[in-house]
């Protein structure tokens, strides 16, 4: 890009162009326009409102006072040529800059990039004495990728106020999304106001106390105190009006019929059984469900009339995840209306409830978007998917012509940690770190060309259970939202992750100064193990081009520049970080110990893949001398596997001669983790023979489970005698027991490394 310099009153020199997301097409031409309150603001009457929010932006954040003068101009044009209804052309000459659009969504879109060639400290109202601005000569002509371009925010777990509502929607403004889905209802807390139902605001906005801590740590300790909250229906019209102003649609979610338990404890006869029950005060899943009664499907009516007129957008999303079908097993109404209605089994009769809610709300004049679990027991005739249990739901949903929006939680689940550094803020698990956010692609490989026509786009979930104040969202929500813009405005061929983080390190300043606790992970150092046929290495990188990594071996001083990789012939400890010139340490310290074996450098294979949202580090993270984190299965070193028995062979290059096998296990059953109840294992030695042994796993509340075990009694007597392959299976836990959390699911299988000695 060419930077070019003018002398003003204040010597200032023009912004090199770092916009996020990157537009489609940028040509930086010679000279710049200079921004002063000699400039005049002309527009087309329909972008009005476009035009005066540019002008308060200017006019709040500096000196300058946009006039009728006629120096040099700025104009707001209708352009009924260009062709997608939110693109927008952008020509920046030395004595105009025109902002052509179709719509004030495109103006509203040029705004924001034409934003961020402005000073950043235009970003805080009064604070810019700048009189005179140099603008970079340009041409844009950008349109996004995706038509939905979507943020969610869970405001049942933990609530947020009106004010932090409006910053989140103006933050997802300057990204150029489109879409704030909010949801609005859960097991914890029910958050908007329905007049017809006054025990939704009394009861089920407030629980009696807040779980402390993780959910896996036990036993479960509380705060006791009254927590809860809930949105006027004239605060939600003002921040649908706020919205609007910026571009945002907003989605209303009101679960059911699982994660109702809120509801149902302010009208138990929504419920089952009809009895007295609380507002959940920990997380996780609740077999309270709303039962499929005549006077539950009124009160959803009447609570979607009531929704229907405060939002305008087409769609209301119902929910549909997670619902446990206990209660409806159990119940003889639920029972009777299965047979009534000729259905198979309760997860037709969740179809059977999601397709005549439908019904209702396309009455209404709304589309219904449910998650993916409503895919089961048939697709209701007019929703749209969105899918977060991985891409196969929106597969599935495209394939039989209904729309899809991904979400899955391996790329867009924002209350994921975010980096393996110790010190990071607690999480509810998982690993998302930013660059992983950044390769997603919307699109699942699967999908037809036609098919892929279905795709809507992307949204980015937020779920509050650890979350309990804005600054903590915020750290989680950011950078990985401004990644995900990226991912659903951009063309694929435009991006590159070096270039963005670059653009992210200038964007962040504006982030700073309106004041967002964002994560700053842009100067960690990683690491990766690296194999040859000469010797193992291991291999320090930084996102950063223009700073040097430091390090140390085995607690000495840090003081080495590293420079290649670092070779492998014994176990170390190493510890490293990112330093500028003036030798100032950049972001946190990197530490890792490996533990240098026999598995190290072998060929490993399984019999089938990680879950991908837990498979960062991949199968060969089994056998890389790096363990997981002690405390958290979401790292790059444990491997999920989602109810599936595993059966893990490792290849030896030479014959080897083994002693000991050991591993260890996740056991968090809060969150569906189970640790196996027994391994096989198989040993091949040299000379053809096998050796078979099975090995009980003593059950456990504790939070890792440690495997050992002695190979050489199962030695003949011969004990020289090598083994070429060792073959590893891992009975999945099965189902979960009734009474535990995720009951009736299959459980989860979280492996870590296997060491050989």
């Amino acid at each position: 890009m060419l930077l070019i310099t003018a002398c003003f009153k204040q010597n200032k020199t023009a912004i090199i162009p770092s916009i996020i997301p990157i537009p489609n097409e940028q040509l930086i031409t010679k000279g710049v326009f200079e921004l002063s309150s000699d400039t005049k603001l002309t527009y087309d009457e329909s972008l009005k409102s476009i035009a005066l929010f540019f002008k308060s932006y200017i006019e709040n954040g500096s000196n300058i006072k946009l006039n009728t003068s006629s120096k040099n101009s700025i104009h707001f044009k209708i352009d009924a040529s260009i062709s997608n209804n939110e693109g927008y052309q952008l020509k920046i000459t030395s004595d105009k800059i025109l902002i052509s659009a179709k719509s004030q969504k495109g103006a509203f879109y040029a705004f924001q990039s034409l934003r961020q060639l402005l000073p950043v400290d235009f970003e805080k109202s009064n604070t810019s004495n700048e009189t005179q601005i140099a603008i970079q000569c340009l041409e844009i002509n950008d349109a996004p990728q995706f038509e939905y371009r979507g943020m969610h925010l869970d405001v049942g777990r933990h609530f947020f106020s009106v004010d932090f509502i409006k910053k989140y929607i103006n933050l997802m403004s300057m990204l150029k999304m489109n879409t704030f889905h909010w949801h609005l209802t859960e097991d914890q807390g029910w958050r908007i106001e329905i007049k017809k139902y006054p025990k939704l605001q009394e009861i089920a906005a407030f629980r009696n106390e807040t779980l402390i801590g993780h959910y896996s740590n036990q036993p479960h300790q509380f705060d006791g105190k009254k927590y809860g909250g809930f949105y006027t229906q004239k605060e939600i019209k003002e921040v649908v009006k706020y919205a609007s102003e910026r571009q945002i649609t907003i989605i209303p979610e009101i679960e059911m019929p699982g994660h109702s338990q809120a509801a149902i404890a302010a009208y138990p006869e929504l419920g089952c059984t009809g009895k007295q029950i609380a507002v959940a005060t920990k997380w996780g899943v609740f077999e309270e469900i709303y039962c499929p009664k005549e006077s539950t499907f009124k009160f959803l009516e009447d609570v979607i009339d009531e929704v229907a007129e405060l939002f305008p957008g087409k769609y209301i999303h119902i929910g549909g995840d997670e619902a446990p079908k206990t209660r409806w097993k159990e119940c003889a109404h639920c029972q009777k209306l299965i047979k009534k209605e000729g259905l198979k089994d309760e997860h037709e009769l969740q179809n059977y409830f999601i397709t005549r809610m439908e019904k209702y709300i396309n009455s209404k004049g709304k589309q219904i978007i449910g998650w993916d679990e409503i895919l089961e027991g048939g697709l209701a005739p007019n929703a749209t998917v969105m899918s977060w249990r991985g891409t196969n739901g929106a597969v599935e949903a495209a394939k039989q012509e209904h729309n899809v929006i991904l979400t899955p939680s391996s790329h867009c689940y924002f209350d994921y940690y975010q980096s393996d550094n110790e010190n990071e803020p607690l999480a509810i698990g998982g690993f998302l770190p930013l660059e992983k956010v950044y390769s997603f692609n919307p699109i699942p490989e699967k999908l037809t060309k036609e098919e892929s026509k279905y795709v809507l786009g992307a949204q980015g979930n937020v779920w509050t259970e650890y979350m309990q104040t804005p600054e903590k969202l915020e750290y989680m929500a950011f950078p990985r939202a401004i990644a995900l813009a990226e991912v659903v405005w951009s063309s694929s061929k435009n991006k590159n992750y070096s270039d963005f983080i670059n653009r992210l390190a200038y964007f962040q300043k504006r982030l700073d100064l309106l004041n967002v606790n964002y994560a700053n992970h842009l100067y960690e150092v990683k690491g990766e193990f690296k194999t040859s046929d000469k010797n193992l290495t291991y291999e320090l990188k930084s996102t950063s081009k223009t700073h040097k990594i430091y390090y140390s071996l085995n607690n000495d001083a840090l003081t080495t520049l590293y420079k290649k990789p670092i070779i492998l012939d014994r176990s170390i400890k190493i510890k490293a970080a990112v330093y500028n010139t003036q030798k100032k340490k950049l972001g946190n310290y990197f530490e890792e110990e490996i533990n240098i074996h026999k598995a190290i450098g072998q060929k490993i294979s399984l019999n089938l893949s990680p879950n991908e949202a837990y498979n960062a580090g991949g199968k060969q993270a089994l056998i890389n001398g790096i363990s997981g984190n002690n405390k958290r299965y979401g790292d790059k070193e444990w491997l999920g596997f989602s109810g599936e028995d595993v059966e893990i062979t490792i290849k030896f290059e030479a014959p080897t001669n083994i002693n000991t096998i050991t591993t260890r296990f996740f056991n968090a059953n809060g969150q569906w983790i189970y640790s196996p109840k027994e391994i096989n294992l198989q040993l091949k030695l040299e000379d053809g023979r096998a050796i078979s042994t099975r090995k009980k796993i003593e059950n456990t509340k504790s939070l890792l489970v440690d495997f050992n075990l002695n190979i050489s009694q199962f030695y003949p007597e011969d004990k020289n005698l090598k083994a070429t392959e060792l073959k590893i299976t891992i009975p999945s836990y099965g189902i979960i027991p009734k009474g535990k959390q995720g009951a009736g699911h299959k459980a989860w299988t979280f492996i870590d490394e296997i060491i050989i000695q």
